[in-house]
């Protein structure tokens, strides 16, 4: 997991490494299967809404004193794509299509409303040049 930032501490946790730093946005990598950063998200976990829990990205960032960088939508498009695929190309994913697993919306349903998305984002900024 990746996450990008406008600043950081001085030093990180052991799961925790800067992959590039240019100008103002940090480019941190996340060992999410750590034990460490597992127990994080455990204790942080909690209802995002009725029915869903998870963590917040801020509450994350707070704990480790990372000032989040707020990127470009189209930025934030291509990383969710990126993760789509790896998340459809997961060996843990597919294990659970074979158990039979059927979501009312899958991983192609997520793929086709980021596409559009970038679409849309294609096209508004060919308008405004």
């Amino acid at each position: 997991m990746k996450l990008y930032a406008k600043s950081i501490p001085h030093t990180l946790p052991d799961w925790a490494t800067i992959l590039t730093q240019s100008g103002d946005l940090i480019e941190i990598e996340i060992n999410d299967e750590h034990p460490n950063f597992q127990s994080l998200l455990e204790e942080l976990e909690t209802e995002i809404e009725p029915g869903t829990f998870g963590v917040k990205a801020e509450d994350l960032c707070s704990r480790l004193g990372i000032e989040m960088s707020n990127l470009h939508l189209h930025h934030l498009v291509e990383q969710a794509q990126i993760l789509i695929s790896l998340i459809a190309a997961h060996s843990d994913y597919k294990q659970l299509l074979d158990l039979g697993y059927q979501p009312d919306l899958n991983i192609a349903d997520a793929q086709t409303a980021l596409i559009y998305l970038q679409w849309e984002l294609d096209r508004r900024q060919q308008r405004s040049v």
